[in-house]
């Protein structure tokens, strides 16, 4: 089981990494008129991977939204039970 969430992990890493790069590079290019050099699209991949990375492990994470959703449900109960 492991073997294959690893791998799910690096797919959407992977995914996440490309469209960063790419998002970030037609930003670039619009809004300075540069042209991509190698040493830009370094820069770009060295800036968009620790936000990949991040997007993996702590946004993608289901059980993340769950934790915010009970306590926000939490929070929301006690408000209306405040209020009667």
């Amino acid at each position: 089981m492991k073997h294959r969430r690893l791998e799910v992990f690096l797919e959407f890493l992977f995914f996440g990494l490309v469209m960063g790069i790419t998002e970030d590079l037609i930003a670039l290019k619009f809004a300075t008129g540069e042209p991509l050099t190698w040493k830009i699209i370094l820069i770009v991949f060295l800036v968009a991977l620790p936000f990949a990375i991040i997007g993996e492990l702590i946004v993608d994470r289901v059980r993340w939204w769950r934790k915010i959703r009970r306590t926000f449900q939490k929070h929301v109960s006690s408000v209306k039970s405040s209020r009667k």
